[in-house]
């Protein structure tokens, strides 16, 4: 049978019966809409965690005190610690002692009233120093970070994150050169950061930077540090830092069992290995559910295959008796089938990738439909023609001409 002739026969085959034939692809393209939608999803969660851990540095080592239940510390698994375990005494010791580190900043933090005039917000304020932001990987919008003299000479000055500035003035233009009161204290505002939007658990524009020693002596009387970032010279050097660290503040703090370290050690690299399983993990699991309604669709295919070669039992027979061969009819059929399944795959696709986008844009979560889903949809789609029509194709072309002439 010509190509032609086959693609003219599935047409007309198809159309005769348009009710059941659209009935039958939209098993198909809920399969595929769901394959799309659900991977995009999946792909779009990864890509976002991954954007969020980029944004915290590059190199990143994050050295915070007290212990864990389970997890990593030290390199090892902790008990309980004093929340109040590094000081700046550590701080320098880790500067002096440790090898391969680009820089280091040490930061306290907590939650205060911050107000402007008539505004006022609650928000978390950062104690810090003048090597913060190169770490962490803030940009400024306007103005400037806080020099190391400010920092050091105890100025009150402040930089905000982008929705404290609009919070309080309106707008972040308007913020550069402004008084705010942080706890009552009265602090200039010099810089306004570039949006890094949020970490999982809190917003990150919603925030108020100052020096640190300006933190330690207006607001808070603790000597304690909540958290040391340190940069490492390069990725292949951070495991002996993460080491070198732990041996040293385990030395200082007169602990011999690593088990009950009061301080832990978070690799950036291992964050994002983790997370980066983690989504993988639960994309394919995404899709395997989807998955579930192509095979429903699939079967729904081959159940339509075999009612349409019931009901043309005496065309098969007049066909055979004219000429036609297995291999015809099994072509034939089968046609039909993978016909079925593209088309429903190509609107599925259409589909799915408006809802995928329309849920970037129309909402908070993030998708990201790849050319490898949608290669995968028309591959699993065309299969699926082939696997479920191949059956009835097979089963037509098996018919003896004379018993099917008879049919009634």
């Amino acid at each position: 049978m010509r190509v032609k002739d086959l693609l003219a026969e599935t047409f007309m085959s198809l159309t005769a019966n348009k009710a059941r034939s659209f009935l039958t692809i939209l098993g198909i393209v809920v399969g595929i809409t769901s394959v799309i939608v659900m991977v995009g999803f999946g792909q779009g969660t990864k890509a976002s965690i991954e954007s969020n851990i980029s944004s915290m540095g590059a190199n990143l080592l994050m050295i915070s005190p007290g212990g864990q239940m389970s997890g990593r510390i030290g390199g090892a698994p902790g008990g309980g610690g004093n929340t109040n375990s590094l000081t700046l005494k550590d701080v320098a010791a880790i500067k002096s002692q440790v090898s391969n580190i680009s820089r280091l900043a040490q930061t306290t933090q907590s939650s205060y009233q911050v107000s402007a005039e008539a505004s006022n917000t609650n928000v978390s304020v950062t104690g810090t120093t003048a090597d913060y932001p190169g770490i962490r990987n803030i940009t400024l919008q306007s103005g400037s970070w806080f020099s190391s003299d400010q920092e050091a000479s105890g100025s009150r000055v402040a930089i905000l994150g982008p929705t404290t500035a609009e919070t309080l003035f309106g707008s972040a233009s308007a913020a550069l050169g402004q008084k705010i009161r942080v706890n009552a204290q009265p602090f200039t505002v010099i810089g306004v950061a570039v949006s890094k939007g949020s970490n999982g658990s809190s917003s990150q524009d919603d925030a108020v930077y100052i020096p640190f020693e300006t933190f330690q002596a207006h607001l808070s009387r603790s000597t304690g540090v909540s958290m040391i970032y340190v940069e490492c010279a390069s990725q292949s050097v951070m495991t002996q830092v993460d080491n070198d660290i732990t041996s040293l503040l385990l030395s200082r703090h007169n602990i011999t069992d690593s088990s009950k370290a009061d301080f832990r050690i978070m690799n950036q690299s291992d964050i994002a290995s983790t997370l980066s399983t983690v989504t993988t993990t639960l994309t394919v699991l995404l899709g395997s559910i989807a998955g579930i309604s192509l095979i429903v669709g699939g079967i729904g295919i081959m159940n339509m295959m075999l009612t349409t070669v019931t009901e043309r039992i005496r065309e098969i027979g007049l066909r055979k008796a004219l000429g036609a061969t297995r291999s015809d009819l099994t072509s034939q059929f089968l046609a039909e089938s993978v016909a079925l399944t593209v088309l429903g795959g190509i609107i599925g696709i259409v589909l799915g990738w408006l809802i995928a986008w329309a849920i970037t844009a129309f909402s908070s979560y993030t998708t990201e439909v790849s050319t490898l889903s949608v290669l995968l949809a028309v591959g699993v789609s065309t299969a699926i023609g082939v696997v479920f029509g191949y059956y009835p194709a097979r089963r037509a072309a098996k018919l003896d001409p004379i018993e099917a002439l008879r049919y009634q």
